[in-house]
């Protein structure tokens, strides 16, 4: 019983410290370029229940939360989202170009936290091999810190590329509506309306439907390994020669 509240508490936390950094930094981007709409909605806070949404901070991540440690008995991915910070694009002196920054501002966010995750993480002194043991050695010989850590980058990671994907309304679709020519972005912008609905079958349902149908999962198998070994060299570990592994 331990075990599990232990597993949920190191999966859990760092999801919730994620998801709040993320939206208070499109809160704190806007402000800074003219937008007060988020701190008079009182969204400007790092307390995490100011930012929950029903669906992604919880009932989605408790569905994943669940499935893992009823199925494999440990918790490999967590994933959710929290209540849009609002923001109110005609206060910017360029509305388009401002929302691509605030949108920027959330993934940037996640990728500076999940370095100082790395910053953070123990050193192991004793490891055989190359990187592909590193992150096993560090979190073997520190297991509480080494676990709560690892699962702080990755988080962290997989939530700052997921919002990348160009699909309006995630971070990645009002960028693009911020860079492409007015009448691309015009025609971009209005897939918001049932954008949410793709990125669910693609990046959800569709996998568990049509066999070796992944493309957000197995792009993750293929970025996640490598930016987490970047980090770590970012943040001075001495991993060897390869990629970690996950």
């Amino acid at each position: 019983m331990n075990s599990i509240i232990l597993q949920i508490a190191l999966a859990a936390i760092p999801a919730i410290l994620a998801i709040t950094l993320h939206e208070a930094a499109h809160g704190y981007a806007a402000l800074a370029l003219g937008d007060d709409t988020a701190k008079q909605a009182g969204r400007l806070s790092l307390n995490p229940i100011r930012h929950i949404d029903r669906v992604g901070t919880i009932i989605l991540p408790g569905f994943l939360l669940l499935f893992q440690l009823l199925t494999i008995g440990r918790v490999l991915f967590m994933f959710g989202w929290a209540k849009p910070v609002p923001v109110s694009a005609w206060k910017f002196k360029d509305p388009r170009r401002g929302m691509a920054l605030v949108a920027c501002a959330g993934p940037l966010m996640n990728f500076f936290l999940a370095w100082v995750a790395a910053l953070l993480m123990p050193r192991p002194t004793d490891v055989v091999g190359n990187g592909f043991d590193y992150l096993d050695a560090a979190i073997n010989q520190h297991p509480l810190v080494g676990l709560f850590l690892f699962y702080f980058m990755l988080t962290n990671l997989v939530l700052g590329l997921f919002n990348l994907l160009p699909i309006p309304p995630l971070d990645g679709g009002r960028i693009a509506v911020g860079l492409l020519p007015l009448e691309l972005a015009r025609g971009w912008a209005r897939m918001e309306r049932f954008g949410i609905i793709v990125v669910v079958l693609v990046v959800f349902l569709l996998p568990h439907l049509i066999p070796g149908f992944d493309p957000f999962g197995q792009a993750l198998n293929t970025i996640v390994p490598r930016a987490i070994s970047l980090l770590l060299r970012l943040a001075g570990h001495d991993i060897g020669g390869g990629d970690v592994r996950i």
